[in-house]
């Protein structure tokens, strides 16, 4: 099979030192450098291209490529290769020989801190010349001094596509537009989305990874599955075969609907942007015989990619949050602790996890302006840590302003830095605010009225109202400004009510039910109809519970249901977009409780069996954490 083949007549250089390592901010710098030699083999399965077109490209910083998003002149990826003496309408190029090499030379120039990646297109793959044939593969960061190192080797084939796709799949509007705006964070976005390339495959060998760390797994299978489905295509006799039509029309910019892709590599963003539609037609590509092996036994619900990343402490995780760096926070209400986890999934709480500050079978958690983090204990307090994970409070924790051994369920933080906190305790219905210090801000009973009466989720809009969802009140949804709230109902809001709620970044309000979801606008009007927004697989089995909500830059609603491995997505119109089993990443979620996103477009899920799963370019980068969003007036935006 693969492996095997590639070590016939070729020398392979590991390129670890390539990659910039997953969770680092970007590298900065202004000069172009001359680089120096890359060296590489473009390969339809198992056959070499010979004439293939291999460009350099950089990622833009001039506007959002991604799902949805035009390609334009303002989000083009940078060519990088002059001197060629090749070029065209996409830039300098090399070709590939007669054994599928390739040799770039100094021809090309990048920056410090430039996220490069290389795309090949067209070439006979032993059939004939196939125009359909688009490959990619990740270099990650232009490095410090501005050259790769000397005889790198690089393994462009299906699978370096896979992973290079899916990884900038929230960038990417094609295989030639791959761009970002020039902020901090949305560099280190793009930063960690090259990154997350080399979490799924190895470049210098072309292979599909299973392991990642000493703490993580890759789904080889459903990425080989989806290599071979490339393959077929590329193997053919070009875009008028049967394989090329059939992955072609099924893999449009929309998923059912828009443009058909030119090519193999932008039919690979594609499937990123739309990993639930015509799954069985895709898979039927994939032959009895396929290049890569071992590859999924039959065909999935989806093609989402999930990484799953375990850590010590973590047990029952129920909530999670994604900071300023993009570092991972989750809470498990069985083993009272907190867990943080680099954006490359990495342990960065020990082996035990955090502990201490009063935790107490915790809930819920938020990040504030300046990195703490807030935990609801469930036992009727709230504990605050340290950005590096140390207890600030001691003791029992928090316990004013309402919190009286009562049970708060989810905090959330305001753009003041005030802490609002949700309680689920029908006998003495309120929701507590503090300051950002600790400090009691509402009185020793609360605050109540607007409908509360079993708060288990709470959001801030941008002009700083704390909405809450009750799980089981008629008047379902309620909406504090300072201390006095306002419950609404309609819209499909019946018993039992929301357990998840969100706001999106027109400030219109989305909670999620037992099987539908509900939308409202920020004054409080219904939105969706009696019925509410269904389908998906939102609430799929009669015990479907949905626990966590999240909103990405494309106003795209992500809802995890606490039951059993899924998530469902919906669109901005309440439009259910995940088939009727929502996502299971081929099995890989486990049973799904809290969701967030990263600015990488990357969506992040807490998992209640014991992990966190990283669903790779799902969603459409965003600012984070959530309290700044709120604070400048970018909730559900691209940073």
């Amino acid at each position: 099979m693969q492996g095997a083949f590639l070590l016939r007549g070729l020398v392979l250089v590991s390129v670890a030192g390539v990659l910039t390592g997953c969770g680092a901010n970007p590298v900065t710098g202004t000069s172009p450098l001359a680089g120096a030699k890359l060296t590489g083999r473009v390969q339809g399965g198992q056959q070499p291209i010979v004439g293939a077109r291999v460009y350099l490209l950089a990622a833009g910083t001039g506007g959002y490529g991604g799902p949805g998003i035009a390609a334009s002149a303002s989000n083009a990826s940078i060519s990088l290769l002059t001197g060629t003496g090749n070029s065209d309408t996409i830039g300098g190029y090399v070709v590939t020989d007669a054994n599928g090499n390739f040799s770039i030379t100094s021809d090309y120039t990048c920056t410090s801190g430039q996220q490069v990646y290389l795309y090949a297109l067209g070439g006979n793959p032993g059939g004939g010349t196939n125009s359909a044939a688009g490959l990619l593969a990740a270099l990650g960061s232009c490095p410090g001094g501005g050259t790769f190192p000397s005889s790198t080797f690089i393994f462009m084939n299906e699978v370096s596509t896979i992973a290079t796709a899916y990884s900038f799949a929230g960038f990417a509007s094609d295989a030639t537009h791959v761009s970002s705006s020039s902020t901090t964070l949305a560099k280190t976005g793009m930063t960690n989305a090259f990154a997350t390339a080399a979490q799924l495959e190895t470049l210098s060998t072309g292979v599909a990874a299973t392991t990642i760390g000493t703490n993580g797994t890759a789904p080889q299978t459903e990425i080989n599955t989806l290599a071979n489905i490339l393959a077929a295509c590329i193997n053919s006799t070009g875009p008028g075969s049967t394989a090329c039509t059939t992955l072609l029309g099924d893999a449009l910019s929309g998923g059912t609907t828009g443009t058909a892709p030119p090519d193999t590599a932008t039919a690979a963003i594609n499937i990123a942007h739309n990993p639930g539609a015509n799954v069985s037609a895709l898979y039927a590509l994939a032959s009895s015989s396929p290049p890569f092996a071992p590859g999924l036994s039959a065909a999935p619900t989806d093609f989402a990619i999930a990484l799953k990343f375990t850590a010590g402490g973590i047990g029952s995780a129920v909530s999670i949050a994604v900071d300023a760096t993009q570092n991972v926070w989750t809470v498990s209400t069985s083993t009272n602790t907190i867990n943080e986890f680099s954006n490359a999934g990495a342990v960065l709480s020990g082996t035990s996890g955090f502990t201490g500050g009063g935790l107490n079978s915790p809930m819920g958690l938020a990040i504030d302006l300046t990195g703490n983090i807030w935990v609801a204990n469930s036992v009727g307090s709230v504990s605050e840590f340290s950005s590096s994970g140390g207890a600030i409070t001691t003791g029992l924790g928090i316990l004013t302003g309402g919190l009286n051994g009562a049970g708060p369920w989810a905090v959330a933080v305001d753009g003041g830095g005030n802490v609002w906190v949700a309680d689920d305790t029908s006998y003495m219905p309120h929701v507590s605010e503090l300051s950002s210090s600790g400090a009691a801000v509402s009185p020793s009973g609360g605050y109540t009225g607007g409908g509360v009466n079993n708060a288990v989720s709470v959001a801030i809009d941008a002009s700083g109202n704390a909405w809450f969802a009750d799980d089981y009140t008629f008047a379902a949804v309620s909406k504090f400004s300072g201390s006095t709230g306002t419950g609404y109902n309609g819209g499909g809001l019946a018993y039992p009510g929301p357990s998840a709620i969100a706001i999106d970044a027109s400030g219109n309000v989305w909670a999620a039910c037992t099987n539908k979801l509900v939308e409202y606008s920020n004054g409080g009007t219904a939105i969706s109809p009696s019925t509410g927004y269904t389908g998906g697989g939102i609430g799929l089995t009669s015990l479907g519970e949905s626990t966590g909500i999240a909103i990405d830059s494309r106003g795209n609603v992500w809802i995890a249901d606490g039951s059993r491995g899924g998530i469902s997505e919906f669109s901005n119109a309440g439009a259910a977009i995940t088939p009727s089993t929502g996502y299971t990443a081929a099995g890989v979620l486990g049973s799904s409780y809290g969701v967030a996103l990263d600015s990488s477009g990357n969506l992040w899920v807490a998992d209640d069996t014991g992990a966190v799963e990283k669903l790779v370019g799902m969603g459409a980068p965003v600012v984070t954490p959530l309290s700044a969003a709120v604070k400048n007036n970018q909730i559900a935006t691209a940073p």
